[in-house]
């Protein structure tokens, strides 16, 4: 058969994602790796600089995504598959992007681990994140804040005389456009994906690239790559050069064996072909190879003890096989942002597909030899010179302009280009995507202010750009625009200012609380505890005497009562913060997240045996992250007792 690129619907069990957090993210959601002299000890030269190069302060612009459940209800995704005699490959262009599935066909083998739910986990730079399938991580260490975003999708003409799927989007956490293209040549066991960055700009950018394929945890699966050494990470310790296969006492390229969650970011030498496979017990699997730019492997385990166990069942169901990732990118490890100047770009052709080779060899005691029948099997199946001249050929498509019209991305990229007049050929940003988040924005570049709000909403998002807060600095000096610009300016780390801003919009502000809650975040950082209780609870007040019916305002009472009861509670101030809780709407008060808020007002009001009752009767915390607030951290300061093991992650 011809290969074919159509659309198509999936049917899983999906848990609500819920409306973005209207709170702009004024610090990560978890902490973001960045410039650390203990993590650099020890790693070459070029590695330790990048690790310090670039960091995110925040995850602005993108609006948190922390508003999920876990209450799972058939839900039927919009898909795309690609298709020829050999490989059939499910894509979710409204999910990032994400390859679902990679299914062989004539030996009937899924590749990769499909998850059988869409559980969204608060894992990623943006809130919400899921596991499974091929995933493409950009924008800063970290899972990618565009695991639920839209990607525009169309047909594209593939270098064979076929059809081929372009995904793109505007990624904003570096404000840079990028592009996929996927297609199957006629009767090819493997999925090429030309991949392409874009610095459009006048200054040089970071960027972060990883290629995550999520892979059965199987006893006999073993990850071999053409390395003897990796950097090894976990637990919060910086990386330490091991060898491979084996270190400390044990053999470490078999993830089942593994007990503890942990990173190996193979030491790849520079001749040597890039990729990276995960072969069962029978010598059979999935490799995936690339062109020499996306250089780096790694393997990252959940870990196989019943503490990872226990994370990787809530990410799924209990009952689904044990997942690993292994991992390509443009870096030797993931700390690392790689400098792109501008008007230049990165791009590197991957490709997916089964791999079969001796499974003695393959499991034997000799790494050199398993690495080397792997590598032949490889080369047997695709020729590295053939994924080089893949490469090639697809340079020539990748200018092409889309065709039909498969998905709709956002409009943060048609905002971007209006604004910077970019040429982007192949991939256009239509001004017909603008929505009603761009539209205060559109006027700003046009005409020099943001409007009015023609009713009381929330504020919308915030740009935090340099060219943005520019325009910012210049524009009329109202409360609105104070607001957003202090937004920018504490991104950018003048903190200082950013107060300023936001103490000037305050004093004319008809809406007061979303400056308020920005001043209380700030003397909440800064260690002033009194002050920061005082202004959440006046910004609360505000916000409840404000509010109205509907999605936005139910987040915004969500997100800021939880930020108040917790800045109430670390001032030693039980009675205020069950002022808070009671101006939160019944609904919101009944969720899991808001259950362990309880427990732990409770257990400040001394009274234990309430607290203790919250948790007998049973809840789940949608967007468990970790920290003093987790269950079993509340658990502890009520009871001496085992944490249960609803609430016990390790």
């Amino acid at each position: 058969m011809a290969t074919t690129v159509r659309r198509a619907a999936l049917t899983l069990p999906a848990a609500p994602l819920g409306p973005e957090n209207p709170l702009p993210g004024l610090r990560p959601l978890g902490r973001v790796p960045g410039p650390q002299d203990r993590a650099r000890q020890g790693l070459p030269r070029d590695t330790a600089g990048r690790t310090g190069y670039g960091p995110l302060r925040t995850h602005l612009p993108v609006r948190a995504l922390d508003g999920f459940g876990r209450e799972r209800a058939e839900t039927e995704i919009d898909t795309v598959v690609i298709e020829n005699d050999r490989l059939r490959v499910t894509v979710l262009p409204g999910l990032g992007g994400r390859i679902h599935s990679l299914h062989h066909k004539p030996t009937g083998r899924e590749l990769v681990y499909r998850n059988p739910v869409l559980q969204p986990v608060d894992l990623g730079l943006g809130g919400a994140w899921f596991s499974g399938g091929i995933e493409w991580n950009t924008g800063a260490t970290g899972r990618a804040a565009l695991s639920f975003a839209p990607l525009h999708a169309a047909v594209v003409p593939a270098p064979d005389g076929g059809e081929m799927l372009r995904l793109w989007e505007w990624e904003r956490l570096r404000d840079l456009p990028f592009q996929l293209d996927l297609w199957l040549p006629a009767d090819s066991d493997f999925l090429y994906v030309g991949v392409r960055v874009r610095n459009p700009h006048e200054r040089t950018v970071p960027v972060h690239w990883w290629s995550h394929t999520t892979v059965e945890e199987n006893e006999g699966t073993r990850i071999l790559a053409p390395a003897d050494a990796a950097w090894c990470s976990g637990d919060g310790k910086p990386p330490a050069r091991v060898p491979v296969p084996r270190s400390e006492g044990a053999d470490r390229t078999y993830p089942a064996r593994g007990e503890l969650s942990a990173h190996y970011s193979y030491d790849v030498p520079e001749q040597e072909r890039k990729w990276i496979a995960a072969l069962d017990a029978t010598g059979a699997g999935l490799v995936q190879t690339s062109t020499d730019l996306l250089g780096g492997r790694k393997l990252f385990l959940w870990g196989s003890g019943a503490d990872g166990r226990r994370r990787q069942e809530w990410l799924t169901e209990p009952g689904t096989p044990g997942h690993a990732e292994i991992q390509a990118g443009l870096a030797r490890i993931q700390q690392e942002h790689v400098p792109l100047e501008p008007e230049a770009e990165f791009s590197w052709l991957e490709a997916y597909g089964p791999l079969t080779a001796d499974a003695r060899a393959v499991h034997g005691d000799d790494w050199g030899a398993a690495r080397a029948v792997a590598e032949r099997a490889l080369e047997e199946a695709l020729p590295r010179a053939a994924v080089d001249a893949a490469y090639t050929a697809w340079r020539a498509h990748a200018d092409l302009e889309p065709g039909e019209t498969l998905a709709t991305g956002s409009g943060w990229g048609a905002l971007e280009v209006l604004r910077g007049g970019f040429k982007l050929p192949g991939t256009p940003f239509p001004e017909s995507t603008l929505t009603e988040q761009q539209e205060p924005w559109l006027e700003l570049f046009r005409g020099g202010s943001l409007p009015t709000p023609r009713k009381v909403v929330p504020p919308g998002p915030s740009l935090v750009a340099p060219h943005w807060r520019d325009m910012l600095e210049t524009a009329p000096a109202e409360p609105l625009t104070e607001y957003h610009l202090g937004v920018a300016q504490w991104h950018a780390g003048d903190l200082a200012q950013a107060v300023r801003s936001w103490e000037r919009g305050l004093q004319l502000a008809p809406s007061r609380w979303p400056l308020l809650r920005c001043l209380a975040f700030a003397d909440r950082e800064a260690g002033q505890r009194e002050r920061a209780a005082d202004l959440y609870a006046e910004a609360f007040a505000d916000l409840c005497e404000e509010r109205r019916e509907g999605e936005q305002w139910t987040a915004a009472s969500a997100a800021l009562g939880r930020e108040a009861i917790e800045a109430l509670l670390a001032a030693g101030r039980p009675a205020q913060a069950r002022t808070v809780w009671e101006g939160l709407r019944p609904a919101t008060r009944a969720t899991g997240r808001f259950r362990l808020v309880e427990a732990r007002l409770l257990a400040a009001e001394g009274d234990r045996e309430a607290a203790r009752a919250v948790f007998d009767e049973c809840f789940e915390v949608a967007d468990l992250r970790g920290g003093p607030t987790a269950p079993d951290e509340v658990w502890a300061s009520i009871t001496d007792e085992p944490a249960p093991d609803a609430h016990d992650f390790g």
